[in-house]
């Protein structure tokens, strides 16, 4: 190859790594508008079917669902889910289902709990392997009364689909909380540790005024 003739190879590199990043960077934006596309036509088409408004089902589906929102708010709202919240809990089967989905989006919606407010470190699935979860809440009931140790709900996610994993029952003391967000933490389980989220450790705390910074005492 005679000298400065730019080297092929270091060019198709070059063009590989463009290709990369500009793939990086549209395809999740694509995956989002995609789905967001496929939500309002399956909304349009489940709820006004034939209609040629973009997005006129779904606006017709939260109107629908605030409307109810504000009548449940009144005296005679109250009443009828209140009675109908205890016929659907006699009922064998469904109030099993009724009583989880309500229960998630309580947790969820309402905020009742600290459910995934916050990203844990702990061994698992064995001592000297560390993995990521996240925190549901304290263990109650039997689990609990059956430890010896105070334990937490912890939600394992699978990689690269969050929305399946384990739950585990781990020890307070074994939890190293972390300060990343939970949607920081999502987004490292969901690519595999590709995205690791920005860390600036904090500096030591400096000793009170007055006090030794050597800790020795009088000899």
């Amino acid at each position: 190859m005679a000298p400065g003739t730019p080297d092929p190879r270091g060019l198709v590199a070059r063009l590989r790594g463009y290709f990369l990043a500009g793939l990086l960077l549209a395809a999740p934006l694509a995956v989002t508008i995609g789905v967001a596309i496929w939500f309002v036509d399956f909304i349009d088409s489940r709820v006004l079917p034939g209609t040629r408004i973009p997005g006129f089902g779904l606006v017709v589906v939260i109107s629908g669902l605030t409307l109810i929102g504000w009548l449940a708010s009144g005296f005679l709202g109250r009443v009828v889910h209140s009675v109908g919240d205890r016929i659907v809990s006699r009922i064998p089967v469904l109030r099993s289902v009724y009583a989880a989905t309500k229960q998630i989006f309580e947790t969820v919606l309402a905020q009742k709990s600290n459910a995934f407010r916050e990203v844990a470190l702990f061994e698992y699935p064995r001592k000297g392997i560390w993995s990521i979860g996240f925190l549901t809440g304290t263990t109650a009931g039997e689990v609990q009364h059956r430890t010896q140790e105070q334990t937490v709900n912890v939600f394992l996610p699978t990689t690269p689909n969050p929305t399946s994993g384990y739950l585990l029952f781990v020890p307070r003391k074994d939890l190293i909380i972390l300060d990343m967000t939970v949607e920081e933490g999502i987004k490292m389980v969901v690519s595999g540790g590709i995205v690791t989220p920005p860390f600036a450790p904090k500096p030591p705390a400096r000793p009170e005024s007055g006090e030794s910074e050597s800790g020795g005492g009088v000899e």
